[in-house]
């Protein structure tokens, strides 16, 4: 797949305990973007942060948090992220979704047979 030139930048803030039917929410975002055939997804996870309750989450021992902030970054044409911010409606109660417009310099997946794609 060749990704070049304008884009979206799509990014989901959620929760890293959120859940969708008893699997982490971030999972279930990943898979569904890979069904529909984005260029490619990543999660992070965040060390410390807050949203809309206002209290902060952080991975400091004497505060441990069972709610981290989690972001899923995905990029791809502004026709496929919007497409697909439906799915998203359907998934999030609680969290954060932003859209980005970004210019992609490289992408380069691997090809069929690539043992290192380099």
């Amino acid at each position: 797949m060749k990704l070049h030139g304008p884009a979206l930048r799509l990014t989901v803030f959620v929760g890293d305990t959120d859940t969708w039917h008893h699997k982490p929410l971030h999972h279930e975002i990943v898979h569904r973007a890979h069904a529909a055939g984005l260029a490619g997804a990543s999660v992070f996870r965040g060390m410390e942060g807050y949203g809309a309750s206002n209290r902060v989450h952080t991975t400091r021992i004497l505060s441990l948090s069972e709610d981290l902030p989690v972001a899923v970054i995905i990029v791809d044409t502004e026709e496929k992220i919007r497409g697909f911010l439906p799915q998203l409606d359907e998934l999030i109660t609680d969290g954060l979704v932003i859209l980005d417009e970004v210019e992609v310099i490289r992408y380069v997946g691997r090809r069929p047979g690539s043992a290192g794609g380099r």
